[in-house]
């Protein structure tokens, strides 16, 4: 054989050798890889993973457990939920209380500041600071007076207004301040101021005001009585009224004091009369275009003999008296400066009673009237001599005032 053959034939039996040497090496590496994996791998136990193991029935009721404790879970989140909008609200209320002291607290260090700086005499009552007096009461009736009314103030104090040391158990027992109301002459310490002075010496039941007296100032004298009766005394009504108007005190405070819950509350007749553009007539009113067309009604306010709000807005028009508009009638000022104010207005008529016999019906079916007048003169007619009739036969007696629970 040639050399050329020879060399032929030992090339291709060393290819098939390569191949045959690949082909197991290949394998040699797939098992020598099985065996590998299999020692490294892991179960996934072994590495805290829970896998469930249990039937199909077990794995529902852990589902079902699961959803239970996320519904009580819930339940609990809405309870704690109440009961925080519950404190909520408490801590709210707490606060709205003490704004309002501290308004009250405000009202007063202004009154007697005022007082001070103007050199005007200063009440016995502002002798303390507001804050030491704390004694709360029921309601301040202030009885609008002049300085001619000297007969209308006897005649009240021999009816309805209880004097001496009755007016000051009326205030220590029961909560009730009384004071006729009036300011000052257009000369300071004249013959008109003297006199009062001397009447109050010997009564004992004026509340003086900073204020000059006058028929058109009604408005303005309203605006100070309300400040200077909220700076002196923490009262949950302040009340004005006519001195020519009988008063039943002990009905008039157990009606207010079902109103104490509304902390913004304005008592009286209410009324919506005519708004008067003609010069000369009573009544006029020279900010009648205010109003629109002629021929228009005021807005909805107390009639002006008598009527009450609640502390909250006595001490807003303290807070504010110098921004309140007045008008030349005192009701439609009251009225006006609550407009725009969440106000409830109460309208109760036996406020509004008329002299007998109209009162006398109505105490004698039990529904006795808290105030009386005439509406023909504003007031009783002639009332230094009538009031005392008027008493007789619509009042509610000495007793029902002093065994009155409010």
């Amino acid at each position: 054989m040639s050399w050329k053959n020879r060399g032929g034939s030992e090339l291709n039996s060393r290819r098939l050798v390569s191949k045959q040497l690949t082909l197991f090496l290949c394998a040699g590496c797939f098992f020598a890889g099985l065996l590998f994996t299999d020692r490294m791998w892991t179960d996934p136990e072994a590495k805290g993973l829970s896998i469930p193991t249990g039937t199909k029935d077990e794995q529902i009721q852990l589902v079902s457990d699961g959803c239970d404790t996320k519904l009580k879970d819930v339940r609990r989140d809405s309870k704690d939920i109440i009961r925080e909008v519950s404190e909520t609200r408490n801590a709210v209320q707490t606060l709205d209380k003490t704004i309002s002291n501290l308004e009250m607290e405000l009202a007063a260090a202004r009154a007697l500041q005022d007082s001070i700086l103007t050199g005007s005499p200063v009440s016995d009552d502002l002798t303390l600071p507001e804050p030491v007096k704390k004694r709360k009461y029921l309601m301040v009736v202030g009885v609008n007076t002049a300085f001619s009314s000297r007969k209308r103030r006897d005649s009240v104090r021999a009816t309805w207004m209880p004097q001496g040391d009755k007016l000051r158990k009326l205030k220590e027992e029961k909560g009730i301040i009384m004071r006729f109301v009036i300011g000052h002459g257009a000369t300071s310490g004249g013959i008109l101021d003297r006199a009062i002075e001397a009447e109050d010496r010997k009564h004992g039941d004026f509340l003086r005001l900073e204020h000059v007296e006058g028929y058109l100032e009604l408005s303005a004298k309203t605006k100070t009585y309300f400040t200077t009766a909220v700076a002196l005394w923490d009262a949950d009504f302040y009340v004005k009224v006519d001195d020519d108007v009988h008063v039943n005190i002990g009905t008039l405070g157990a009606t207010l004091a079902k109103h104490r819950s509304n902390p913004r509350v304005y008592i009286g007749c209410m009324k919506s009369g005519p708004v008067l553009a003609h010069k000369g007539v009573r009544y006029h009113e020279p900010e009648h275009w205010k109003f629109g067309e002629e021929g228009n009604k005021y807005f909805r306010h107390a009639t002006g003999q008598l009527y009450a709000i609640s502390k909250d807005l006595a001490t807003y028009i303290s807070i504010n008296q110098n921004l309140l508009h007045k008008y030349v009638n005192e009701d439609v000022s009251l009225g006006s400066w609550f407009i725009g104010l969440d106000v409830e207005h109460i309208d109760d008529r036996r406020l509004c009673c008329g002299t007998p016999p109209d009162c006398e019906w109505k105490a004698q079916a039990g529904n006795i009237c808290v105030a009386s007048f005439d509406w023909s003169c504003s007031g009783i007619c002639r009332s230094a001599d009538r009031i005392k009739e008027v008493h007789r036969r619509c009042g509610e007696g000495e007793d029902a005032l002093w065994t009155a629970s409010f």
